[in-house]
């Protein structure tokens, strides 16, 4: 099951972003006294009670303003864009926080908010609304003014939720209401389609190629970078394997996102989208190289364990000569360091040329992925590694490897016992990994190893 979206929104400044940092454990949005500081819509993960949900932090609803009187801020018309974006949040979200200001009170600024909210909800058959909305009362650090939290009922929205995002003080509370709220999580149904999703910047040619693999017009194609707004799922057959191609939105820098627009969800989206599938096709432009951005996203399949083939798209539109492809690969893998086990292709979406040799290349990965090693092989290999190579001793003690197993597929995962973990070290796990590659592959696939203490 999808991790819920759950949006904060409210008029500028009573303190969303602190709020925000606060759910998500790390200081991601800018915090200032200045109303309107927070622009552009930041999104993070947290966890509560074992619930995994994404948050997303928005601009501040100003109905006073609505982009016609300049802010003490010193631009005249961001406060429209913000508006709309926390529209787009609201409309988007499976929960929301409405943030007010506890010690100001409830003002015009905040029933204005609170109309559009309650706009904004859907019925749903059981007579219930939809998204949830809770009012959360922040800045109440005294017992007075936790106390005086009882004018929000005023909004309309339902009992008030006093909190201090500073001190941490109610979000425990407010934690448990929200996360109370989200659907019951249902277990997964096996789907035996290997899900392979298109992702990279926006304009990297992913529609294109989604067009190309599937023979036929399914996706928007334009010159327009940010055309694909959405996830979308297209199913195919492959020599007689089932594949969903999900194609998504481009990813861009947080600082890149456009304001007014629904990007940001669509970004969230296209994470989301990493995160249920088994292979990623990573499109890289030929014609602007690899970026900082394309790591970024490279960086993000590895966190999630998926297997990855790294595509170089529209190299009909560069100028070649015999070195080209070798000077591009070599710039590929440095960028990519910490992902050198992955293939890189060349093709043209536009040309065709190797896009038939892209769906082959993800399902062998997504082949490799699922692949078991015996017990006797991993321990022929982790002793060998070890004669070749022993770990260095620390402290005067040294770390004696007993034995090791593979405890699942999908990725591949190897339990390693040993006298103490605490004696291994990173770059020892980077070496035995890469043994392990020498002897056995793994095509474009992560290796996760665990070691586990065992006494002789």
């Amino acid at each position: 099951m999808s991790k819920p979206i759950v949006a904060l929104v409210g008029r500028p400044n009573v303190g969303k972003s602190t709020l925000f940092n606060r759910l998500v454990g790390e200081r991601l949005a800018i915090v200032d006294d200045t109303p309107g500081t927070t622009r552009d819509r930041l999104f993070g993960e947290a966890e509560w009670n074992g619930r995994a949900f994404h948050v997303v932090d928005t601009g501040g609803i100003d109905p006073t303003h609505g982009g016609r009187t300049p802010l003490s801020v010193g631009s005249a018309d961001f406060i429209d864009d913000i508006r709309k974006q926390a529209k787009v949040a609201i409309d988007e979200a499976d929960a929301v926080l409405f943030v007010n200001d506890g010690e100001a009170g409830v003002t015009a600024p905040d029933l204005e908010v609170a109309a559009i909210l309650r706009r904004s909800q859907k019925k749903l058959p059981d007579g219930s609304l939809f998204p949830p909305i809770f009012v959360v009362v922040n800045k109440c650090e005294s017992q007075e003014r936790r106390d005086n939290a009882t004018q929000f009922y005023e909004l309309g929205l339902g009992d008030p939720i006093p909190v201090s995002a500073v001190h941490g003080t109610g979000t425990g509370d407010l934690l448990d209401i929200l996360v109370a709220a989200f659907p019951e999580e249902e277990a997964q149904e096996e789907d035996e389609n290997i899900k392979i999703a298109l992702v990279g910047k926006p304009n990297a040619g992913k529609s294109s190629l989604l067009n190309r693999l599937v023979g036929e017009e399914r996706a928007i194609v334009s010159p327009i970078p940010g055309t694909t707004r959405d996830a979308t799922d297209t199913q195919i057959e492959v020599n007689g394997l089932k594949v969903t191609l999900i194609d998504t939105a481009g990813i861009r820098k947080r600082g890149k996102i456009e304001h007014g627009g629904v990007e940001q969800f669509s970004v969230l989206r296209s994470f989301k989208a990493i995160e249920r599938a088994d292979v990623a096709l990573l499109l890289i432009d030929a014609t602007t190289g690899i970026t900082a951005q394309d790591a970024h996203i490279a960086g993000f399949i590895l966190e999630q364990w998926k297997s990855c083939v790294v595509v170089v798209n529209k190299w009909d539109a560069v100028e070649k000569d015999a070195f080209t492809m070798e000077e591009f690969t070599r710039k590929i893998r440095s960028d990519l360091n910490f992902m050198d086990y992955v293939p890189l292709l060349f093709i043209s979406a536009k040309t065709g040329q190797r896009v038939d040799q892209v769906l082959p290349m993800a399902l062998r990965v997504q082949e490799e992925r699922l692949a078991r090693l015996t017990t006797s092989k991993i321990n022929e290999v982790i002793h060998k590694a070890q004669d070749m190579h022993a770990h260095p001793s620390h402290g005067g003690r040294q770390l004696k490897m007993f034995y090791g197993t593979q405890v699942r597929s999908d990725p591949p995962t190897f339990m390693i016992y040993v006298n103490d973990p605490k004696l291994m070290h990173f770059s020892y796990l980077r070496y035995l990994e890469n043994q392990i590659r020498a002897e056995y592959g793994f095509l474009g696939t992560p290796i996760r190893i665990v070691t586990k203490g065992r006494r002789e």
